[in-house]
């Protein structure tokens, strides 16, 4: 079975929501979505995911990529399934999850750090990459273990990552991104998270002008 694309996006970019509450997923799913955001990741260590996430598959389009982070399981893979959720993130390299994903037609997007790993990651048909930390191997780190991988493999980089270092990566050619407590923290308000997505949005579209 062939890995599943990662779709095209005018901008590459994964919310990451971790903490988020059920009463809060309408509210602020929507504002990120109103931004421009087209992936949306809650963390599955977040009070009451599943539910969560369901609540963003109804509130979102179908070009809104909604899915679950640190999934750990084929069965946490299979109650995604349930709910509509259709990004897969994972903090490691599990084969079998992977491949429990795959066959619901998920985009997946495992955790990796090293080059073995991403190899690892890349052979189970992995749809891209999370590079993570990202702080800690710096772009020209990822860049590195890039030179390896297959051409077309999603590559993106999680972890310490926000409107002020943006430039840092994409002027080595990474330019997808996930994004946790520099857009989202619990307990913000939909118009504090409203306006840290528009300052992103903006900061993002300002460092890949700059390649052009």
């Amino acid at each position: 079975m062939n890995p599943v694309a990662f779709p095209a996006m005018k901008r590459p970019l994964i919310a990451i929501l971790r903490g988020l509450k059920p009463e809060e997923a309408e509210g602020v799913v929507g504002v990120l979505i109103e931004s421009g955001m087209t992936a949306i990741e809650i963390p599955l260590n977040s009070p009451d995911p599943f539910r969560s996430i369901e609540i963003a598959v109804k509130k979102a389009s179908s070009e809104v990529l909604i899915g679950a982070g640190t999934v750990l399981t084929p069965q946490a893979v299979e109650r995604l399934h349930d709910v509509g959720g259709r990004l897969m993130v994972t903090p490691n390299v599990d084969p079998e999850v992977i491949a429990s994903a795959r066959e619901r037609g998920m985009v997946t997007m495992p955790g990796v750090f090293t080059a073995t790993e991403a190899l690892l990651a890349a052979k189970a048909g992995a749809s891209g990459l999370k590079f993570f930390p990202a702080s800690v191997l710096g772009a020209s780190g990822i860049s590195a273990i890039r030179a390896v991988l297959p051409a077309d493999l999603m590559i993106a980089a999680v972890g310490g990552i926000s409107d002020k270092n943006f430039v840092e990566y994409t002027r080595t050619g990474i330019y997808a991104f996930g994004l946790g407590t520099s857009l989202y923290k619990p307990g913000m308000t939909v118009a504090e998270v409203a306006a840290r997505a528009k300052a992103t949005i903006h900061a993002y579209d300002m460092s890949m002008q700059g390649l052009t």
